[in-house]
């Protein structure tokens, strides 16, 4: 990870490149695999779907509300909906933030 700038989010192939390398494995098996998991969450997330330790996959329900146009001040009619969202896991928060994070 040394050739990695600061602040910048991994990309695909760095992702795959150190898998790789933790796995002793190649780069094309873990492309592989990355895209077979995206692939079965995409299938499973209307039932959900969990990767355990980072959190879970949920399709949840939007009921019809009032919203209001910025530009013009009008007031819309905003329709019912499905949303796709992810809860991340106790776990994945406690390692990003810490434990003694407390509101």
């Amino acid at each position: 990870m040394a050739n990695r700038t600061a602040g910048k989010p991994l990309t695909k192939a760095q992702t795959s490149d150190i898998l790789a390398k933790k796995l002793g494995t190649t780069k094309k098996d873990v492309n592989i695999f990355m895209e077979e998991l995206s692939n079965l969450a995409y299938k499973e997330a209307k039932r959900g779907f969990t990767i355990p330790g980072v959190g879970k996959l949920v399709c949840q329900r939007r009921k019809a509300r009032k919203g209001r146009n910025p530009a013009t001040g009008e007031e819309i009619k905003i329709p019912a909906k499905t949303v796709v969202k992810f809860r991340v896991a106790k776990a994945c928060k406690d390692a990003v933030l810490g434990t003694a994070t407390k509101k």
